[in-house]
Order: structure tokens, then C-alpha cells, then sequence
């Protein structure tokens, strides 16, 4: 019996095909395969931050990401913190009693300062009632969509919630509760690490 005769060309094209599905397979999998693997971002989202405020002068903000969250560090001026006087009775939560293990974490940072420093506002810069971001108004005075008697804040311009300068919120607003306050401590003078409270 003879043996069937084989088409060379046609084993060829075959031989090719194959390789070629699979350098496609191993090309479509790689993506997906290091798709897996968490980012230098993602990895970093959790993890503490350290913040260089050297540079901050009185009255200036500086926003860093912790958690994928703006973080607002304030060096106020004593004129700043003279105002928060006169904003405890417009405030809806002066004392931060409201929700304190989530809005104000860190007993140091329950004070008329809500800051471990008075002069060093650390707060996230996201407004508690639909997570917009509100925007610097530190000069008081009269000015569109504030009071005549503004002592100087933030105002979210989506549903004009105003905040004071230490995040507080005015009383019938819609944002419910104060900005959050990070967990954060000083690791010198002039270096915060946000994201880590000091230990005890």
C-alpha cells in the first residue's frame, strides 16, 4: 500500500498559520495578563504622603492627592484665624461633634482650629454634600453668591454651600457636615505626612 503523498505547500501554510495564532494569542493575553497588575498609582493610593510646606506662605493653599482626594493645606493668617471667632454662630457644627470618627478622625484636631497647628488647616477638599470641589474665597467682604459680612472661605459653586476657614460649614446649606480632616501629623516643622496619624 502506498503512502499518501504530502503537499508540501500546503504544510508549510499550515505550519505558518499556526505560529502566527499563536504570536497573536500571546499578544492578546499580555494586556489583559498585566492588566492584572496593580499600577505604580493604584499601589500608591493608599499610602502616606509626605508634603514639603517650607515654601507655603501665610494666606496661600497647596493641594496635594492622597487617595485620589484633593488635600487643602492652608497656612492661615492671624486674621484668618481671628475670623473663626466671629463664624461659630454661623456655622452649623462649630465644636465638630457631628460624625467625629469620620469628618474629624484625630482628637488633636478637635479644636476651634480643627488643625493640629493653628495656623496649618489640613482638610479634604471635597464638599460633603455630592462631592464637588469647592473654590478659594479668602478675601472677605461682599462678593457674588456670598453675605455682605463674608469672613472669608470656600464656596461650592454647584449648590452654594460655603465653608469657613476651618472647613466648617454655614448653617442651612446643603452640605451636611463640616470637610473631613485627614489623619495626618507633623514630621517636622515645616513636613506633613498625610494619610498617617501621629502614634500615640
Amino acid at each position: 500500500m502506498s503512502k499518501p503523498q504530502v503537499d508540501q505547500g500546503r504544510r508549510t501554510w499550515v505550519a505558518i498559520a499556526c505560529g502566527a495564532g499563536a504570536v497573536g494569542g500571546v499578544a492578546t493575553a499580555v494586556p489583559f495578563v498585566s492588566s492584572f497588575q496593580p499600577s505604580e498609582r493604584a499601589r500608591a493610593a493608599g499610602a502616606a504622603v509626605e508634603v514639603d510646606i517650607s515654601d507655603l506662605k501665610p494666606g496661600e493653599k497647596k493641594t496635594v492627592e492622597w487617595r485620589g482626594k484633593p488635600v487643602w493645606i492652608i497656612r492661615r493668617t492671624p486674621e484668618m484665624l481671628a475670623s473663626l471667632k466671629k463664624t461659630d454662630a454661623l456655622v452649623a457644627d462649630p465644636k465638630s461633634e457631628r460624625k467625629p470618627d469620620e469628618i474629624t478622625p484625630m482628637p488633636d484636631t478637635r479644636n476651634e482650629y480643627r488643625s493640629i497647628k493653628p495656623d496649618v488647616l489640613v482638610v479634604v477638599g471635597i464638599c460633603s454634600h455630592l462631592g464637588c470641589s469647592p473654590s478659594d474665597r479668602f478675601t472677605p467682604g461682599a462678593q457674588p453668591s456670598l453675605p455682605d459680612d463674608w469672613q472669608g472661605g470656600f464656596l461650592c459653586p454647584c449648590h452654594g454651600s460655603t465653608f469657613d476657614l476651618a472647613g466648617r460649614v454655614y448653617k442651612n446649606k446643603p452640605a451636611p457636615d463640616n470637610l473631613e480632616v485627614p489623619p495626618y501629623t507633623f514630621l517636622a516643622d515645616n513636613k506633613l505626612l498625610i494619610g498617617e496619624a501621629k502614634k500615640a
